[in-house]
């Protein structure tokens, strides 16, 4: 809008920090359900099912979770300074509510570990051969 109508919204242009931040923090958790995040397939692809499950929970246990903790721990004070008086933008015209922005800081690792458990608990019910495993979307597109 800014080049082709020859019109400036700082509020336009915030919009499109909020809707990015809103697609890429809280899609995180989804696409991880869907199986949907980069992996090392020549290494992965080969394994039985008991094999994905089990490098799928040690990713969880000792990947994820522990990052998303981290994650947690070092945006809670900056979350809750932004939340203490209410922060909004810095631009004239622009979108109150960073806080609300900042808040899917906490919000993404939150939905990535509850995702990431059902995901080991998953994995788990596989190793000790409770459920027959589902085929995963990338086998059924070959």
């Amino acid at each position: 809008m800014r080049y082709l109508f020859n019109i400036g919204s700082a509020a336009l242009q915030e919009s499109l920090l909020y809707l990015h931040s809103l697609i890429f923090l809280l899609g995180a958790a989804w696409t991880l359900q869907k199986d949907g995040h980069v992996r090392v397939d020549i290494f992965y692809r080969p394994l039985s099912a008991k094999g994905k499950a089990w490098v799928n929970a040690l990713g969880s246990l000792m990947l994820l979770i522990p990052t998303c903790i981290f994650l947690l721990w070092i945006s809670w004070e900056y979350v809750a300074s932004s939340w203490a008086y209410f922060e909004g933008s810095r631009e004239s015209g622009g979108i109150d509510g960073v806080f609300l922005l900042k808040t899917l800081l906490l919000l993404m690792p939150i939905l990535l570990i509850l995702q990431g458990l059902a995901n080991l608990l998953y994995s788990l019910l596989v190793i000790t051969n409770h459920i027959k495993p589902t085929t995963s979307h990338d086998e059924t597109q070959l």
